[in-house]
């Protein structure tokens, strides 16, 4: 006996559908979120079950989102779970009516209908490692905070450029330690005037820079020198805020550090660290970025094909009649699809054969970024065969396959 469920996840309930094989309705339930909910659902499914199943019963539950503790629980009890992406719950919903209406039972019903009658066209929740998660977590908490930083760091430069555009001068790297130093001593104009050379030249150090004379003298010649500026009442707000913004940088910058660390240890314990170290432009903090978000469940991709699919570097075809469009994939996991593309730069320098497929599109008048994206593409690939194989990249034997092309 099959049994299908529709799972609509709100942040405090689950609205339940059962269903059997033929479409109709067992049950209906709101339940809360927790060990709670999740004792009635195993009562739900189990009441119509009955204990007379036996080993043959299989219970399917949709639901839209592939993580988390509820899936997780669903997963560790047994059910076959279907993570369905949000916009092809939406293109199905439109299957039951064109009206637009939207509810979260009405979600749930749409869901055991389509885990009843499309499940081959579904995925699978992926079976990933406990080691794995690990990975994903840290590796995408690092690659937040450097965003987080990133945005903390424009704004500062904006609030620079409005009232002490010359720190922008003196300062290429606003995030940088020594930067940072001498903006929290001296926040607006007046008190950078008063930095001596023995207080910029002791930052330098500290950030154990290159060159430090010659970096001193030009700091203090941007800072020492003739700027349009506010109202000392405007200026000194300005001071305060950046002041503050420079603080949050200052941890970011320090959090970002310790969880490179970790991000690091936890990679370097994983099975298929070795495989992934291997491939030319992956270090310990991109391979781990790549792991994470491809996991390592050995069934999840079939083929290379559907590992490029997933990673969305393979490009997409819309044919229709005698018109045929090939275009970039832009519904993509975002956070993958940022480390291929620079683990594709980074191959470069590192890989001849990367190089030599890089120049050859280059050549025939690709753009830097279409290019990069069929290098990357080519990287999935040769990763994929890595892994099938348990073996570690061989630059002659990846790219044996595109110098017999060429010469043919």
């Amino acid at each position: 006996m099959r049994l299908f469920v529709g799972d609509d996840w709100a942040e405090d309930h689950h609205d339940v559908e059962l269903m059997d094989a033929t479409g109709r309705v067992l049950a209906r339930k709101r339940l809360p979120e927790g060990v709670a909910g999740m004792a009635w659902l195993h009562e739900l499914t189990g009441g119509q079950l009955g204990q007379d199943a036996g080993g043959d019963a299989e219970v399917v539950i949709g639901i839209e989102t592939d993580r988390g503790p509820w899936v997780a629980a669903l997963v560790a009890a047994g059910y076959v779970v279907y993570a369905v992406n949000p916009l092809q719950a939406s293109r199905y919903r439109e299957r039951h009516g064109v009206s637009g209406a939207k509810s979260d039972r009405g979600d749930a019903h749409m869901l055991a209908d389509m885990v009843r009658t499309d499940s081959h066209q579904l995925r699978v929740v992926a079976g990933d490692s406990a080691d794995a998660g690990a990975v994903k977590v840290v590796a995408r908490a690092h690659k937040t905070l450097i965003w987080e930083r990133t945005r903390q760091v424009q704004r500062l430069r904006h609030q620079l450029r409005e009232y002490f555009p010359a720190a922008l001068e003196a300062f290429d790297d606003l995030d940088a330690s020594d930067a940072l130093e001498l903006l929290a001593k001296a926040p607006d104009p007046a008190r950078a005037a008063k930095l001596t050379r023995a207080q910029v030249s002791a930052a330098l150090k500290r950030a154990r820079r290159r060159g430090i004379p010659d970096k001193t003298t030009a700091i203090l010649a941007a800072l020492h020198g003739a700027q349009l500026g506010q109202t000392p009442a405007i200026t000194a707000a300005y001071a305060v805020t950046a002041r503050s913004l420079i603080a949050v940088i200052t941890t970011l910058s320090e959090q970002v550090k310790t969880l490179q660390g970790q991000v690091e240890a936890d990679f370097g314990r994983h099975p298929d660290a070795e495989i992934y170290l291997s491939q030319p432009g992956l270090g310990h903090i991109l391979g781990a970025r790549v792991l994470g978000e491809f996991g390592d469940d050995p069934g999840r991709y079939v083929s290379g094909k559907a590992r490029k699919n997933y990673a969305a570097t393979s490009p997409l075809t819309r044919a229709s009649g005698k018109r045929k469009v090939v275009a970039a994939r832009f519904i993509r996991n975002d956070r993958l699809t940022d480390a291929l593309m620079a683990q594709a730069f980074a191959a470069l320098s590192a890989s001849s054969g990367a190089r030599a497929l890089y120049d050859a599109e280059r050549a025939r008048g690709t753009e830097h970024n279409a290019a990069l994206r069929k290098l990357a593409n080519r990287l999935v690939g040769i990763l994929h065969g890595c892994l099938k194989t348990r073996t570690l990249y061989d630059e002659t034997t990846a790219w044996s396959h595109r110098e017999n092309k060429l010469a043919a």
